[in-house]
């Protein structure tokens, strides 16, 4: 019997033999190169971690190339007007549109990420242009500061040729999050996508030279952290790296910077709490509680994978979830239906999976999943560990998939006490009908960003990032023109003030008696 395939299956069969056959390579200065080594590397597709496609090996030889188009790019990028700008992001956003299911097939593929959420992010990648693009007219603006005597006003300037490094988890739409403010604000850009997932990084520079962008102002060089990332974080042409990834690396990549005095923004690892206290609706904060840890596999870093729960409400709470997180789909991440797919790579599988036995080792228990689902790719069941406590391993490390560890408290005291004891501050969520209390508590976390009786719902002009070992620096908004810009003082002087005078009339004279006594 023949099987009939479904159109997401028909188009990922399609877009391998067009697009993926022939391999992947770097995009520098408007053209389209293998690397100067001629050396390559290969990815895999998670689900069965059969070949996918061949890739362009990066290294320093070709950061340089692409550095150098960067930096003479951006001697005209830099007079673009804001309005030039803004045209050619929204025409950005249009193909971005046009070819969302192109991208969030080829996304499915690549990531194992379930294509219910992959066309969502195309989307938001669209939408994170948009934004910029009606920023851009106004990203060198600053204000007027009148002093005595003087006008002072201040504008912001493009810092220069930026690197920007993304990581493999919604691939895509991370490098719009990074890559559209850097051009909105007059910046070019060398991007370097992780190698786990490096596909859609190429439709976002095809989409992009359509477009219209001129040559140079994008340039795309694959390859791995050790030898084309770390050539970027050096290279004297980068004024700044912008990377989100693991916490070890953007402390690597903070060293390697340093020669350069390179500014850096990184939105790194967290180990975010969820609160949910006993006078909560527990029926929305069950569907957050389970949506913010099981969907996108897992694999995200504002995910809330430590739920605090009162100690009133402990095992019927973890009973529901534990409920909820056996009937999650696992399988195909084509399937519209399939909630959970494949984790990114064998390694991060073996990561994962390792905290089975770590948990048990600690005295926790493994109420739901725990396994491994099938014997081809990276298939894990959605996980919950109970009876908890927060300094075992499970408590305190990113495990950065769907797993889930469920602490008890007694009171408010206990509860911010456990929240605020990692060594992350990237996202909080709070559950409460206690309005004095969803103040206080939300203040006292530690936390860059804190939803109150919500999932992560984010709103593009607000700050985006983390303190303490979860990150430096903010996205979204305004915020990230702070980034990608220079913010210079001019001082115009009315003509009003006195300036002290020094030479003026004799020299005082020395008695050379007492100067040589």
């Amino acid at each position: 019997m023949t099987q009939t395939l479904s159109p997401n299956h028909e188009l990922a069969a399609r877009l391998r033999e067009s697009r993926l056959k022939d391999g992947l390579k770097h995009f520098i200065g408007g053209e389209w190169v293998d690397s100067q080594s001629g050396e390559t590397f290969h990815t895999h597709t998670p689900t069965d971690n059969s070949h996918l496609t061949t890739v362009a090996s990066g290294d320093a030889a070709d950061i340089d190339r692409a550095a150098r188009a960067a930096h003479d790019a951006f001697q005209t990028w830099r007079e673009a007007s804001g309005s030039e700008r803004r045209k050619i992001l929204h025409k950005v956003a249009d193909l971005i549109e046009k070819r969302a299911q192109e991208i969030a097939v080829l996304e499915s593929v690549d990531t194992g990420q379930a294509m219910r959420f992959m066309k969502s992010a195309a989307v938001r990648g669209a939408e994170n242009f948009r934004f910029y693009a009606d920023r851009a007219p106004g990203a060198a603006d600053g204000q007027s500061l009148p002093a005595p005597g003087f006008l002072n006003y201040t504008l912001r300037q493009p810092i220069g040729p930026v690197g920007v490094i993304t990581p493999w988890n919604t691939p895509f739409m991370l490098s719009t999050w990074k890559i559209a403010p850097a051009l909105a604000a007059g910046c070019t850009v060398v991007h370097k996508p992780a190698e786990w997932s490096p596909v859609t990084a190429t439709l976002l520079a095809e989409i992009m030279d359509e477009a219209g962008l001129p040559k140079g102002v994008h340039n795309l060089v694959h390859g791995f952290g050790e030898s084309a990332g770390k050539a970027l974080t050096e290279h004297p042409l980068i004024h700044a790296i912008a990377f989100v990834g693991e916490t070890t690396t953007g402390s690597h990549i903070m060293r390697q910077g340093a020669d350069t005095l390179k500014r850096v923004h990184f939105e790194l690892g967290g180990k975010n709490p969820v609160v949910v206290f006993d006078d909560a609706d527990l029926d929305k904060a069950l569907d957050a509680v389970v949506f913010m840890i099981y969907s996108l596999n897992g694999e995200r870093c504002t995910s809330s994978s430590r739920v605090l729960i009162q100690e009133g409400i402990y095992d019927e709470f973890t009973a529901r979830i534990a409920e909820r997180a056996k009937n999650i789909r696992v399988g195909d991440p084509l399937d519209p239906n399939t909630e959970v797919g494949p984790l990114i790579h064998p390694r991060h599988f073996e990561k994962v999976i390792s905290y089975f036995g770590k948990a048990q080792e600690d005295g926790a228990t493994i109420a739901a999943g725990g396994q491994q689902v099938g014997e081809q790719g990276n298939f894990v069941t959605p996980t919950l560990f109970t009876q908890a406590r927060n300094n075992m391993r499970i408590a305190q490390e990113e495990i950065f998939g769907p797993v889930l560890t469920a602490i008890p408290f007694a009171d408010e005291s206990e509860a911010l006490s456990i929240a605020n004891d990692v060594r992350y501050g990237l996202a909080g969520y709070l559950w409460t009908n206690d309005l004095t209390r969803a103040h206080r508590f939300a203040q006292g976390l530690e936390a860059g960003m804190v939803w109150v009786n919500s999932e992560n719902v984010r709103h593009l002009p607000t700050p985006f990032g983390g303190v303490k070992n979860s990150g430096i620096g903010r996205d979204g908004g305004d915020y990230s023109f702070d980034f990608y810009m220079e913010t210079k003082n001019i001082a115009i002087s009315l003509g009003t003030h006195k300036t002290a005078k020094l030479g003026v009339g004799q020299p005082p004279v020395v008695d050379k008696t007492v100067a040589e006594g």
